[in-house]
């Protein structure tokens, strides 16, 4: 029978083996003791320890609530929003989109947005974000898209920017968390911007906004659209 599982703990004649074993610098009594021992910090060992560490980003755990402020070019770039349409109206989700377009144009901005849609970008009229910073995919383009021949075909790019994650509104929040936490885990300020259907709301996602609060994560949640106009949702809502 193997007693080893049944084993709490070393005895005092293992412990005096292990310091032997290992020439740890401790006395018979302080092994008695079960004391610990710690290298000076002018040792190799603890100056090697600390090296690593640093090369890693410092000591661990710690976390900042401080973020420094992402500054835009102009306020031009919001200009067109503040400007009437008239007689025309404009669906919000339209203007969250032109706004979108217009920072992508400012240089200090643009890098730092994650659109994040947990479905489809057509739905929302984000199709030209294909083209113009692609949708992220860790191998790239694997295929040619059945739209190919249109000028806002989809387009996926190992540099690419939206993350646009199919039915997976999990993974989906879980990327914006990890972007919205970014200012604190890696010191990199970004602003996630997370597009949902709002008539699906939170029901699959909730447990990951509390999470998302509990980290102080900060980004956007906006609900693009209601479903009215997407007859198959309504029927999968409606069954």
């Amino acid at each position: 029978m193997n007693t080893t599982h049944q084993q709490k703990k070393l005895d005092e004649k293992d412990l005096l083996y292990y310091r032997d074993r290992f020439d740890v610098p401790l006395t018979d009594q302080q092994v008695k003791n079960v004391e610990y021992y710690k290298p000076s910090d002018s040792s190799p060992e603890i100056k090697y320890l600390k090296a690593c560490r640093l090369k890693l980003g410092g000591n661990l755990p710690e976390r900042s609530s401080f973020a420094t402020p992402i500054k835009i070019s102009s306020e031009d770039v919001f200009k067109a929003m503040k400007e009437t349409t008239g007689k025309k109206e404009m669906s919000t989700t339209m203007v969250l989109v032109r706004m979108l377009t217009s920072l992508l144009r400012d240089k200090n901005v643009a890098p730092r947005l994650v659109p994040i849609i947990p479905d489809e970008a057509r739905t929302f009229g984000m199709e030209g974000f294909f083209q113009k910073i692609g949708i992220y995919a860790h191998e790239g383009q694997k295929y040619e898209p059945v739209d190919s021949e249109q000028l806002s075909s989809y387009r996926e790019d190992i540099k690419g920017q939206v993350l646009e994650e199919g039915i997976t509104e999990a993974g989906a929040m879980s990327s914006w968390i990890a972007a919205g936490t970014s200012y604190t885990n890696h010191d990199l300020e970004m602003i996630p911007i997370y597009l949902f259907y709002s008539m699906f709301g939170f029901q699959r996602t909730g447990d990951f906004a509390w999470a998302a609060g509990d980290n102080q994560t900060r980004g956007f949640l906006i609900g693009a659209t209601a479903g009215r106009n997407h007859p198959c949702r309504r029927r999968t809502t409606t069954w």
